[in-house]
């Protein structure tokens, strides 16, 4: 089983209560925080946006309010930091999808959709198999390309649970946690995504052996 991309929870907890530690922890968490935000950062804006400014920007709001979380830690260390890079990317996406939309939904990207922003380059660095013969490197490009196109074609609720689950490698209670609802509420909505999901890739045609 792939490894939580989050750093160990209960080492996280220990170095919480040594002040000294705080700054080395945030630095562990950086890299876990833009995968996340690379992973949901609006395509739109991604060529305007980068990932590590807008984790910088979370990990500075994060030493502002570390005294109130630790006076009240409702949920792990790790979910309430990408709390606050969600909230973060709401709010960078109103600001500039409503102040910009005229111009940033006009401009063309550079790339194929499929291909055109970090994601796609986290995604492919996850799967990526230096062990592959040229041959079955080629079949695991086609399996992500198929991938990454079903999961832009699902709703966003859905396609945010897969990432949660898939991507970021967190448990059914985390996930439930994180979204504000109940584990079996969770687990019904995972088990629904991954159905559409599945459906999906049905409708696209099988790579060629």
């Amino acid at each position: 089983m792939a490894l939580n991309m989050w750093p160990d929870t209960e080492e996280t907890r220990e170095l919480l209560l040594n002040a000294d530690a705080v700054n080395g922890l945030m630095e562990r968490h950086r890299d876990s925080l833009r995968r996340m935000v690379s992973m949901r950062l609006d395509r739109a804006l991604a060529g305007r946006i980068d990932a590590s400014d807008v984790v910088q920007d979370v990990l500075i709001e994060a030493h502002r309010r570390l005294k109130d979380y630790l006076r009240d830690p409702k949920m792990p260390f790790h979910l309430w930091l990408r709390q606050l890079a969600k909230d973060r990317m709401i709010d960078m996406h109103r600001r500039h999808r409503v102040a910009q939309r005229r111009s940033v939904d006009r401009e063309q990207p550079l790339a194929s959709p499929e291909f055109g922003d970090r994601s796609s380059m986290d995604l492919a660095a996850q799967l990526k198999d230096a062990e592959l013969t040229p041959a079955a490197e080629n079949i695991r490009r086609e399996l992500e390309r198929r991938f990454r196109t079903a999961l832009d074609e699902l709703a966003e609720d859905d396609r945010e649970i897969i990432l949660m689950r898939h991507f970021e490698h967190l448990g059914n209670s985390e996930t439930a946690e994180a979204l504000g609802i109940s584990p079996p509420a969770a687990g019904m909505r995972y088990l629904r995504a991954l159905r559409k999901l599945r459906a999906i890739l049905g409708d696209h045609p099988s790579p060629q052996s």
